[in-house]
């Protein structure tokens, strides 16, 4: 499209977006012109016309329909998947999860939608959680229509390494196959499909979380940390653990994303900030996968975190930073307490400031 006015010039879909996002506007489907005149009358014209210059707080105007979805933002931090556990011979916990890949269509913005391909109906996918040492058995279906896989960063053998070409590698539409080895190391993690070509299959939104807590057992030096890490200990329970899983959308398959998030939907915690108590300690459990920009990157106002980078540390590996950057599949664990702060919103959001701009900015609500 173009902008006419004393010099015309070309305006890419993303600098649109991206202009109109900033301005505290919203893009309801791929309509620019429509939807932006929507947006303003949201916006207070009279107030616009008067000349103020208060742009407003980047946003979305309207709600995605969060049960076509399936899934909604808030849930998605807090919903875990624990798998069937049950007990082997030789004593061993097992744990048995079942996921199959399902084209789905999803609503990432109110009126924008994106054909999807996903683990068990959602983006990201379920956020799979067990215990250092414990034995994985994932049935793996794809009911999906191109060849999928799950490939696990984690420690296994070669041919449960869900790449093609090595043991089961590609499962074609309407097969399945068993992916099964010991969960190592301990650590915050992730799983993707490593099928050809791999950042699209990325990209569409085949990718979730995977948190191996640490077993005290195997940690004596660090018992206590470990128990305050580990789901089936009181003690984990002084911790509001959450996890985000950053990611990208392009919406028209240009190689550049026009949306980005926290969890798939763009200004999710921007419209519903995320309600943390003021005297809890918080953990978060976070995970880049976006796809076509090298780096992400997480920063919190008017306060700082320590890092544990992987998650495979008792000891941070950065203490009291307010930022940090990750490249694709990095992952690391974020501690911080609001104690003795002042009640009210407090932002977080990529410091890449275009990906704040188009999605990936939200509040941390702390109250009582």
């Amino acid at each position: 499209m173009k902008i006419f006015g004393n010099n015309k010039m070309n305006l890419s879909r993303r600098d649109f977006l991206k202009t109109a996002f900033s301005g505290g506007l919203a893009i309801s489907g791929l309509a620019g012109a429509a939807a932006t005149k929507d947006a303003l009358a949201g916006q207070g014209m009279d107030t616009m016309q008067q000349g103020s210059h208060d742009h407003g707080m980047p946003g979305t105007v309207g709600m995605v329909d969060n049960a076509a979805n399936g899934f909604d933002a808030q849930s998605l931090l807090y919903e875990w998947d624990y798998g069937e556990v049950s007990e082997l011979p030789n004593g061993q916990i097992l744990r048995e999860y079942n996921i199959a890949a399902v084209d789905k269509e999803i609503e990432i913005a109110p009126g924008v939608f994106f054909p999807a391909w996903t683990y068990n109906s959602r983006v990201p996918g379920p956020s799979l959680r067990c215990v250092e040492g414990d034995r994985i058995r994932l049935r793996f279906i794809n009911a999906g229509s191109h060849p999928h896989t799950i490939h696990f960063h984690g420690i296994h053998s070669a041919s449960m390494d869900g790449v093609p070409g090595v043991g089961a590698g590609e499962i074609n539409p309407g097969e399945e196959t068993i992916y099964e080895f010991d969960a190592f190391p301990f650590g915050c993690h992730l799983y993707h499909c490593h099928a050809n070509p791999l950042k699209r299959h990325i990209h569409k939104g085949l990718y979730g979380a995977f948190v191996i807590d640490p077993d005290p057992s195997l940690h004596p030096e660090y018992e206590i940390l470990a128990r305050q890490r580990n789901h089936q200990f009181p003690e984990s329970e002084e911790y509001n653990e959450m996890v985000m899983v950053m990611n990208g959308f392009d919406t028209n398959f240009d190689g550049d994303n026009e949306f980005y998030a926290a969890n798939t939907i763009a200004f999710a915690y921007m419209n519903e900030p995320i309600q943390i108590k003021r005297d809890q300690i918080q953990r978060l459990y976070l995970v880049n996968i976006t796809e076509f920009d090298p780096i992400n990157s997480f920063h919190v106002h008017g306060n700082f975190f320590d890092y544990y980078d992987h998650g495979t540390t008792f000891q941070p590996t950065l203490k009291t930073v307010d930022t940090i950057m990750q490249c694709q599949a990095q992952r690391g664990i974020l501690e911080f307490s609001f104690k003795d702060f002042e009640l009210g919103r407090y932002m977080f959001h990529a410091h890449q400031s275009e990906f704040a701009e188009l999605g990936w900015m939200g509040f941390f609500e702390v109250v009582e």
